[in-house]
Parts: structure tokens; C-alpha cells; sequence
């Protein structure tokens, strides 16, 4: 199962990187770029109203109870992550670039699909896991853009009237509405996953190759040399390495069992690319998105690599 997991999303992340070689080639300019920009918002409702369309309501029921572990998921989320970033942010002489975009990475929501298949592969409570991560990504609609807007408002984010209406009507609303839809296309999301699930990524496709060919018309590659791209990648091992140990640590501490504690792990300690780069695309000027997301790209395939492994042991363990 963890194979078949790993081998969706592997093409995924050749086709994010082929859509960034895309952008550094061949940029979006003028006119073009403005048709972008607009398919790029228009993917942008239709990815959140199948997030809204596939959460299944009877699993929020079932796993709402587990207020407990919910809140310690938020906590590591929307707390722990954004004292992390800060800590990283404060360290002496990093570039401003790669500050800025470690920082923004730890504000961001938890994924849901991937934190719940992880969940359901390593024996843990899905019910809860569901819970948990969705609320995760519906309250960073709102606490997202907030904390950027207080710990990143020198790096250009902003949370000005025109932020707050491009997040209730290209985030909140169809989401909701895909949600109250839901009786009448969650038939059809689910006889057709596999298309649903290209709809989605490839939104996040386009919404990636607008912001990078912004970016690299600004000079991204100009202002981020190779070291920095390796300082990232080793910052985002570094960060990914210490919120697992400290929500595995919490979990006991709190005195979860080992499946609630298994949700805590994966849902608070993930960060999500789809709910991240929409995000960064209304509170930042569009040729500074691209570096923005570029720490979320590498940390979205380091958490997907370090979950699956994890996960594959915990099942390992539940055979046994």
C-alpha cells in the first residue's frame, strides 16, 4: 500500500519540479502572463471546492469527540511550527530569501489526503485523523494570512481589505460551497478519483508556473545561488526532523494512545502545498510568490519520503 502511495505521488513531484524548469525557460510575459494569472485564480476556486466536495461529513462526527488531540494538533501547527520558524528566521547572516520562505513554510495548515493515508496506513485513528487535519486547513484560511501578516509584514505580506476579500471569495467560499454541494457531486468525486485527483494537481500546477514565471522574470535565480537551495534543503530536514520528535514526545506526554498519538505525528507535523501556495499567491506581490513557496516544494517531497517510511514501520509493527 505504501508503494502504490509512493509511486502517486512521485510523478507528482517530477511534474512540480518539470513545471518550475518550465517557468525558469520559459516565463509567462505580458499578456500571456495576465491569462495566466486568471486561469491561475479560476484553478485556485476549483481546487478549494473539491476540498470542500470530499470531506466526508459522517467522519467529522465520528472522530469530533477527540477535542483533546485536536487541539494539540492545532497547537503544533499554528504554535510550535511558528516559534520554529521565528528561531530560524533569527539566525545570524541566513540570506533574507531563504528566511523569509523557511518562516512562511511554518505558518501553513496541514495537509489532509496525504496526513490521512498515512494515518490509515501506520494502524492509527482516522476518524480523528480526518477531523484534525480539515480543521487544521479550514482554520488556516483565516490564521494563516494572520500570522504572516504579524511575524512577515517586512518580507511584503500584507493582509489589507483586497487580501481578506480574494480569501473569502477565491478560498472560503468554495470551499464551502463544494462542501454543501457535497450530497450532490460526492457520488461523482468518488466514481471518478483518479480524474479528480488530476483536476487538483494540476490547479496547484498552474497556480506553481504563474508564480514561478513572475519570480523568474523578477531575477529569482539571480538572487538564489545553489548554496542557498542546499541551506534550504537542510534546514527543511533539520525543522521536519524536530517537529516529529517533539509531537511523537507530546503525545506521550499528553497521554495519548498510540493511535491518537500516531494522528498527532503525521497531521502536526505536515504542511500543506495545496492550501500554501493559493495562499502565498494573495498576500504577496506575484514575483515574490515564487521564492516564497520554493522552501515548501522541498519540504512538501522531504514530509512525504520521512511519513511514508514512518508509516510503513508502524504497520510493520501492527503485523507483528
Amino acid at each position: 500500500m505504501v508503494k502504490r502511495l509512493r509511486s502517486a505521488l512521485d510523478p507528482y513531484i517530477l511534474a512540480l519540479l518539470g513545471t518550475v524548469g518550465l517557468a525558469s525557460l520559459l516565463p509567462a510575459h505580458g499578456g500571456f502572463a495576465v491569462l495566466c494569472e486568471r486561469v491561475a485564480d479560476a484553478a485556485i476556486v476549483l481546487l478549494f471546492f473539491l476540498h470542500g466536495a470530499k470531506l466526508p461529513r459522517d467522519a467529522i462526527l465520528a472522530g469530533a469527540g477527540h477535542w483533546r488531540l485536536h487541539l494539540a494538533t492545532l497547537g503544533a501547527t499554528f504554535v510550535m511550527f511558528p516559534i520554529l520558524g521565528l528561531g530560524i528566521a533569527a539566525i545570524p547572516g541566513l540570506p533574507v530569501l531563504v528566511a523569509s520562505g523557511m518562516l512562511f513554510l511554518t505558518l501553513l495548515p496541514s495537509t489532509v489526503q496525504s496526513s490521512i493515508a498515512f494515518t490509515s496506513i501506520a494502524r492509527g485513528n482516522v476518524a480523528a485523523a480526518v477531523v484534525s487535519a480539515s480543521f487544521s486547513n479550514i482554520a488556516g484560511i483565516f490564521i494563516t494570512p494572520l500570522l504572516a501578516s504579524l511575524l512577515m509584514g517586512g518580507s511584503g505580506a500584507s493582509m489589507s481589505l483586497g487580501s481578506i476579500e480574494k480569501i473569502v471569495v477565491q478560498l472560503l467560499l468554495p470551499f464551502v460551497a463544494g462542501h454543501l454541494l457535497r450530497p450532490l457531486v460526492g457520488r461523482f468525486i468518488h466514481r471518478h478519483k483518479s480524474l479528480v485527483g488530476y483536476v487538483d494537481r494540476g490547479s496547484i500546477l498552474m497556480v506553481v508556473y504563474t508564480a514561478f514565471s513572475a519570480a523568474v522574470v523578477g531575477g529569482l535565480w539571480h538572487k538564489l545561488p545553489l548554496w542557498e537551495l542546499g541551506l534550504l534543503l537542510g534546514l527543511s530536514l533539520l525543522l521536519l526532523a524536530l517537529v516529529m520528535a517533539a509531537t511523537w514526545g507530546l503525545g506521550a506526554l499528553l497521554g495519548f494512545e498510540k493511535a491518537d498519538r500516531i494522528v498527532l505525528l503525521f497531521c502536526g507535523s505536515k504542511k500543506s502545498l495545496a492550501s500554501g501556495v493559493p495562499i502565498a499567491g494573495v498576500l504577496f506581490p506575484a514575483a515574490q510568490v515564487g521564492v516564497v513557496i520554493l522552501p515548501l516544494m522541498l519540504f512538501h517531497q522531504i514530509q512525504l519520503m520521512a511519513c511514508a517510511t514512518i508509516a510503513r514501520a508502524f504497520a510493520a509493527q501492527a503485523e507483528d
